[in-house]
């Protein structure tokens, strides 16, 4: 029986050529399967282990973000970064001290792992309460936080960035945005030495 096209019951193709082609097809669907499996996410339930441990913090910060001062304030302590949940969490103490005061804080840090990110839970014994999350993750070794919330009744975007030099020296930076993530103005700067 012929086709509208005028070939035979195969079509353009043999039965033999067909069953070639769908083999091969078979295997190449197989082989993209195995290679998009071979390439997951990494897990990221272990991007803060390297912070766990002791440190002697240097913190600088600006006294009035987004107002245009350029008045800042600096600050020596320690922070201490204890592992929960056998590393699915964690818990930053920080006390530094300065001549504009005391500032004792922790932050709660939580892992998702069906989004592989983390949330950053703020709180300072002034206010007493946790701050909005930023949220984020790790790629090649930096860590890019964000959320949004208001300062001054105004909206804002909020970036907290971590890196480290080595084992031993990490920083930490806070930035706010008001006009949509164009322009940063970073507002909080700690450098952190581990204690050995």
């Amino acid at each position: 029986m012929r086709n509208r096209a005028g070939h035979g019951r195969g079509g353009i193709f043999g039965e033999r050529t067909m069953k070639h082609i769908l083999t091969l097809s078979a295997l190449c669907l197989f082989l993209m399967v195995s290679s998009s499996t071979a390439q997951k996410v990494a897990d990221g339930q272990k991007d803060f282990d390297f912070e766990i441990g002791n440190w002697k913090t240097h913190l600088k910060r600006l006294v009035k973000p987004l107002t245009g001062s350029t008045t800042w304030v600096e600050y020596e302590g320690t922070t201490k970064v204890s592992k929960v949940w056998d590393g699915r969490a964690n818990l930053v103490e920080l006390d530094v001290k300065g001549p504009a005061g005391r500032i004792e804080a922790l932050s709660l840090r939580l892992y998702n792992p069906e989004s592989r990110q983390w949330s950053l839970n703020f709180a300072n014994t002034a206010g007493g309460t946790m701050s909005i999350p930023t949220i984020g993750e790790f790629k090649n070794g930096r860590g890019e936080f964000y959320n949004q919330e208001t300062l001054g009744g105004r909206s804002i975007f909020v970036r907290f960035v971590i890196w480290c030099d080595n084992a031993d020296t990490c920083h930490f930076e806070q930035a706010f945005s008001s006009d949509g993530g164009k322009n940063w103005e970073v507002n909080w700067i700690a450098t952190d030495t581990r204690v050995k």
